[in-house]
């Protein structure tokens, strides 16, 4: 399986600093501008499917991709952003997520922890890698499940895991 992973384009929260989480905020202007130069470098990938998070955000760019190169889009509740609980729509650099932030085990309140969006990302990748193994996937998804897909794929530190954010759009190739 060829693997590719990329995040969804600008959304206004992500201009603005705010956890988004799992409510589900639109593209900007620069956001939708991301995803069409996405969908021109993906085009030459042989895609076959794309599977991307439920999140409008999301779908929104994994359908630009889908209009250049043809494969068709699904969605997986499983590649959901992070449930940041009482700390979504606040700054991404507020004093009381920071703490929480870097704890891998403990939940966000009334939201999942780190190892729960774990569970759920990596079974997700397990099956994928079984089901689509003679394809070319790309996943589109959120920041937060990037550190979890490049953890999956990269060993990783700590500082590494907390610091890696993959930027709007980046496109990312794992060996499935």
């Amino acid at each position: 399986m060829k693997l590719y992973y990329t995040r969804h384009g600008q959304s206004k929260w992500n201009l603005e600093r705010r956890l988004c989480g799992r409510i589900d905020i639109e593209l900007t202007e620069k956001g939708l501008e991301q995803a069409r130069e996405l969908a021109k470098k993906a085009s030459g990938l042989g895609l076959d499917l794309i599977i991307s998070s439920p999140l409008k955000r999301a779908r929104d760019t994994a359908e630009e991709v889908s209009k250049s190169c043809g494969a068709p889009v699904i969605t997986d509740d499983r590649l959901l952003e992070m449930n940041y609980g009482i700390f979504e729509g606040t700054d991404f650099y507020g004093e009381e997520f920071r703490k929480v932030n870097n704890q891998i085990a403990m939940r966000f309140p009334n939201g999942e922890s780190r190892l729960d969006a774990a569970c759920r990302v990596y079974g997700f990748l397990d099956e994928i890698k079984v089901k689509y193994a003679d394809k070319t996937v790309l996943l589109v998804a959120h920041g937060g499940i990037s550190k979890l897909v490049n953890a999956y794929f990269e060993d990783m530190t700590n500082d590494e895991f907390f610091n890696y954010i993959l930027p709007n759009c980046e496109l990312k190739e794992y060996n499935a």
